[in-house]
């Protein structure tokens, strides 16, 4: 069994032609959640995949084994339920309230600009179908939202942060620039 331990998000830094020629494994969700794992990759080896703890396994990584050799992550397409606005009297809000409500269950979901997609569950479908959404069992990949204070292993490249003054706005934040904003002190 080739055992891997290291994972390259989205296989940055890596050259496009060793990616090009490394293997691959096809994955669905369930599987990529997990830290540990065996799968079978394109040229028939078997992988024993052993991650740190937490870490969320994404179509696009890469899987560095002990070998040396690369190994492409694909998300497999899986069952999933593909939500949308209703063409008729729908609009794209629908989708926002759908996710609010999937959220405040803890469902995974996957967002997108112009639908969700969730993991099949006929409670959840009626409930969106009540809320005058369309609901459609289908096929595809599922990459739901990792959680807002983790990183799940995966990183989008440049080190970026939202924390106070590590950008510029049009207008300061302290409020100390001579004029009132309508306070009496």
């Amino acid at each position: 069994m080739l055992q891997t331990s290291k994972l390259i998000a989205q296989g940055q830094g890596l050259a496009p032609v060793l990616l090009k020629r490394a293997s691959t494994v096809e994955l669905d969700w369930d599987v990529r959640q997990k830290s540990r794992f065996e799968a079978l990759d394109s040229q028939g080896r078997q992988l024993g995949v052993f991650l740190p703890r937490g870490t969320l396994v994404r179509g696009g990584d890469v899987l560095l084994a002990e070998d040396g050799s690369l190994i492409k992550v694909i998300a497999a397409d899986q069952p999933v339920l593909r939500i949308t606005p209703c063409p008729q009297h729908g609009s794209p809000f629908d989708l926002v309230r759908a996710a609010y409500h999937l959220g405040n269950r803890h469902v995974p979901i996957e967002l997108k600009p112009d639908h969700l997609k969730i993991e099949p569950d006929h409670v959840l479908a009626d409930m969106l179908r009540a809320m005058h959404l369309t609901v459609e069992a289908v096929a595809q990949a599922f990459e739901p939202e990792g959680g807002a204070y983790s990183s799940g292993g995966h990183s989008h490249g440049a080190a970026h942060s939202h924390g106070r003054g590590d950008h510029d706005h049009d207008h300061d934040h302290d409020h100390d620039h001579g004029h009132g904003h309508g306070h009496d002190a």
